[in-house]
């Protein structure tokens, strides 16, 4: 339910807009904190988008280093001052990592993920190149003064690296293998074996220091878990059993990469996840940020609730028939399985349900129920995503609310032109 307080702040303001609930963001940030026990936690800025939001979130002390989408992002959030930047994805962006190894203190702040010898043959080859070209510049004089000796020195930069795990449950693995395959597809390391062979392909090349692992459970982590259904007894059976499997994977994945490199850090969980994560004694950091903003999915999970804090608001702009309103474009869709918990929440007013033919569409959004009957034209209905980040894909600017007064306006990466 949207406060009346949030409905009083927007009430004549123009929309669409996204809104973002201020005390709620702060009240989440508190949440995390204390479910994390006194594990840092590192900042997935993705889930969020909105460099304010992203300073905020860094200013309270259970918050340290982000954990980024890909390059360019890295570097846009690395010229606004944030430090300790780890990439979850492996990054093919040859002009990007060419801007980085060139950019002063990015290959100090910035760690890059990998999880195959491919990665690297990719950025040995990228730094290889620039200081080719550097010295070419240096031989011919084509170049600005100095600008050989950099292009050379980009190309020896020493490159930090993370390890991505595999954490997804696969029951009855060593008879199966991955055929039964619980969770997100990421990274083909999963024991102790293939970990300390990349590791070993790490050491042995010059100009690589490997730094930290990665692991996320997305099982755990990403999957609502609330409800009486069978499906959901079965998710929670699933999800105990994997907590299980993946400690004691986990831990001796770990201490096998250990005997490589002296790690700085081992990242793991998700919002989702804190509980089972942040006792398992196995990680130096959690990641999350979805939790800030408390999208849609997080409505079903028994073990936490955080405070809705990000919002859609649209208007009225058409009563088609009685029992009927249709409000202004509204079909910003999650990505993932389709399905209707890929649909936008609605907030308010409450008794509102989509058409069944239509459901939320990209120029309009009919509504039924009895909500329709509190509502005139140019009213605004509020919605929440499905997922946090994605949010900031449809807007360039949230208007920030605190009690019942805008006190700000903060701009998304699409608001300042950042494409992740």
């Amino acid at each position: 339910m949207v406060s009346s307080d949030l409905r009083r702040a927007l009430k004549g303001t123009g929309a669409p807009t996204a809104v973002l609930d201020l005390d709620a963001f702060d009240a989440n940030l508190d949440a995390l904190a204390e479910r994390a026990r006194g594990l840092p936690i590192r900042l997935a800025t993705k889930s969020l988008r909105v460099p304010a939001a992203i300073d905020r979130a860094l200013a309270h002390p259970a918050f340290s280093g982000v954990l980024a989408f890909s390059v360019p992002e890295a570097l846009f959030l690395h010229a606004r001052g944030v430090r300790d930047i780890v990439i979850g994805y492996p990054s093919l962006d040859r002009a990007a990592l060419s801007r980085m190894f060139a950019e002063a203190g990015a290959c100090t702040n910035i760690t890059l993920m990998i999880d195959s010898v491919d990665h690297l043959d990719i950025i040995d080859d990228v730094r290889e190149n620039l200081a080719e070209a550097g010295r070419r510049s240096s031989s011919d004089g084509t170049g600005p003064a100095g600008e050989g000796k950099g292009l050379v020195e980009a190309g020896a930069a020493s490159v930090r690296v993370c390890i991505d795990v595999d954490s997804s449950y696969r029951p009855a693995e060593s008879w199966l293998g991955d055929r039964l395959h619980i969770g997100a597809r990421r990274s083909p390391i999963r024991a102790g074996r293939a970990a300390i062979a990349l590791a070993r392909q790490v050491a042995a090349r010059p100009g690589f220091d490997l730094v930290g692992m990665m692991f996320y459970e997305g099982q755990i982590a990403g999957t609502a878990d609330a409800g009486h259904s069978v499906r959901q007894t079965i998710v929670r059976a699933i999800q105990k059993a994997s907590i299980v499997e993946l400690a004691e994977r986990r831990a001796a994945v770990i201490a096998a990469v250990r005997e490589v490199a002296d790690l700085e850090f081992v990242n793991g969980g998700g919002t989702g996840s804190f509980e089972s994560s942040s006792v398992e004694g196995t990680l130096t950091e959690l990641a999350a940020g979805s939790g800030l903003f408390s999208p849609g999915l997080f409505d079903g999970y028994t073990h936490f609730r955080h405070r809705p804090a990000a919002y859609f608001v649209t208007p009225v702009v058409r009563r088609p028939a009685p029992g009927w309103v249709t409000v202004f474009k509204g079909g910003f869709i999650a990505s993932g399985v389709p399905g209707s918990d890929r649909l936008p929440t609605i907030a308010w007013p409450p008794g509102l349900e989509y058409s069944g033919l239509e459901g939320p569409g990209e120029v309009q959004t009919p509504l039924t129920g009895p909500g329709t009957e509190v509502l005139r034209i140019g009213d605004l209905v509020w919605f929440r995503h499905a997922k946090a980040g994605e949010l900031a894909e449809h807007f360039n600017e949230f208007l920030v609310v605190s009690g019942s007064t805008i006190i700000d306006t903060w701009s998304t990466y699409r608001g300042e032109g950042l494409v992740l």
